[in-house]
């Protein structure tokens, strides 16, 4: 793929780096388990939508707009990183904020929500769970447009074919790092969500014929209907970039079984998960995504899913703001 043909703008100055986790995989008895540190992206505190965004705030600013409007959780990462990108640009932001979980917005509440007054967000509009988002989004643009301003809307995650760019990109990166290191990666492991992050390695990975197995643990859907989202993403963003190739149905493995309570709702293997990455290793993951995705990880290893010789990656997404909205549960103490 010919990824320099499309205008993007650099908010990471360095490759993220893949580092060993020894003492998880001590204590696991499994594979060598490895994380890809995309946690360390730029922008306010880091995290995946910062390769997404790097697409889309530059074809925003390509069509001459001032201010970006998009769509998340109540402690949405994307909001905050298209928040911070909007900073940046010198642009203006405003969020439509779903509340996913009945009551769990507080105008004052910490963790993302409060970075989300400290960078001055513009307009946050909270809707019910289930509302029409795109709608949401579309009304707040007609009302700029009505005083002369110009909206950008983006998707949920970023996750949308020009998007997923940004992890064909960061395929690219992470097999040209695995090169340079000597390093062998046998599995890659990674957040299943919105679908963009995941959809656009398995494009990258697919274009590059690279043959590396991935596993997304899904964070809020049932397998089935991820597995076809994220298909259908990954072979538009194949197409968005010229490539000739089309992802192969066995490449889109989606593993549901660590979703939970539900989306955001804590799990006794997610604070399992983050409390031993924190203790094992000083790595903070999130309740929300990398937490779930770290207790798939766990899981997987458990069950024998990988041979004790293989080294598997674990791609970080970010996100560590949000436990600072979950106090309490992360420092659960767990039976046992």
């Amino acid at each position: 793929m010919h990824l320099a043909r499309f205008p993007r703008r650099r908010y990471t100055p360095f490759w993220t780096p893949i580092e060993p986790l020894p003492n998880l995989s001590a204590a696991l008895a499994g594979p060598e388990v490895w994380v890809k540190r995309d946690d360390m992206l730029g922008l306010a505190s880091g995290g995946n939508k910062t390769r997404k965004l790097e697409f889309l705030v530059a074809d925003a600013l390509e069509q001459g707009a001032d201010t970006l409007i998009t769509v998340g959780a109540v402690q949405s990462n994307h909001c905050r990183l298209t928040l911070a990108a909007a900073r940046r640009e010198g642009l203006q932001c405003q969020l439509v904020l779903e509340e996913r979980v009945p009551g769990s917005y507080r105008e004052d509440g910490s963790g993302n929500n409060l970075l989300y007054r400290l960078m001055g967000a513009e307009r946050i509009e909270v809707v019910q769970g289930g509302s029409d988002l795109n709608a949401a989004m579309q009304g707040l643009a007609d009302e700029l447009a009505a005083v002369g301003r110009k909206a950008y809307l983006i998707p949920g995650g970023g996750s949308n074919a020009l998007g997923a760019l940004g992890y064909a990109a960061c395929a690219e990166e992470l097999l040209a790092q695995a090169f340079d290191l000597g390093l062998r990666i046998d599995h890659l492991v990674v957040s299943s969500g919105s679908g963009g992050t995941h959809a656009g390695l398995l494009a990258g990975l697919r274009a590059a014929q690279a043959d590396l197995p991935v596993t997304g643990v899904s964070v809020r859907a049932e397998r089935g209907a991820q597995e076809a989202r994220i298909q259908a993403l990954a072979d538009d963003t194949l197409a968005l970039a010229g490539a000739d190739v089309r992802v192969r149905p066995e490449d889109v493995v989606v593993d549901d079984a660590y979703v939970g309570p539900g989306y955001s709702l804590p799990s006794d293997e997610m604070v399992e998960a983050v409390q031993m990455f924190a203790r094992l290793e000083g790595v903070l993951l999130d309740p929300v995504y990398t937490g779930k995705t770290a207790a798939g990880l766990i899981g997987l290893v458990r069950a024998g899913r990988f041979d004790p010789s293989e080294r598997v990656l674990l791609l970080h997404t970010g996100g560590s703001p949000a436990l600072y909205a979950y106090q309490d549960v992360v420092l659960k103490e767990l039976a046992g």
